[in-house]
């Protein structure tokens, strides 16, 4: 009689699957609900009722900690879970990525600064061919200069007296 009990509390009571999303990680949560009511809600009041009925409230609570219990093992593995796959991502951020990033950044730097130095270089290259070229015209102004002798003051044509007028001879 207490086998087919028990069977009938199994039928009845029903075990609810709710999704629960904790920081992205979606945790399944069991819930315990029963369907109909007792139907051996009198047995046993001749002789040991009292028995059967706690019998029934002792196998409930240990059902619905054994359902509380798979909730918290079915959580406890989906954050194990997802506790190392985020460990392998902060793995490969911290050995992998971070240090590609930093050479990178390093090889961008020493690249920044050769440019900058060519610049430089190139720049006081150019400022020299200048001065260069700019010492060379000098002198050849000079030696023209210095082949041409002083250098007369221009006549002044409007200030000139004495007009020749050849049209009117």
């Amino acid at each position: 009689m207490s086998s087919d009990l028990l069977c009938t509390f199994f039928r009845t009571c029903l075990t609810c699957v709710i999704l629960l999303s904790l920081t992205g990680v979606t945790l399944p949560v069991f819930e315990l609900y029963q369907e109909g009511g007792d139907s051996y809600e009198l047995t046993g009041l001749a002789r040991g009722g009292e028995q059967l009925s706690r019998l029934k409230r002792n196998y409930a609570k240990a059902v619905e900690l054994l359902v509380e219990l798979a909730s918290l093992q079915t959580s406890f593995v989906t954050l194990d879970q997802a506790i190392k796959i985020t460990n392998r991502r902060v793995n490969a951020i911290e050995h992998v990525i971070i240090p590609r990033i930093e050479r990178t950044l390093s090889y961008i730097i020493t690249e920044l600064d050769e440019r900058e130095r060519e610049e430089f270089y190139r720049l006081k290259k150019i400022q020299e061919k200048k001065k260069q070229m700019r010492e060379r015209t000098e002198k050849e102004i000079a030696i023209r200069l210095a082949k041409l002798g002083p250098i007369a003051e221009p006549s002044n044509m409007l200030t000139e007296e004495t007009d020749e007028d050849l049209l009117f001879e």
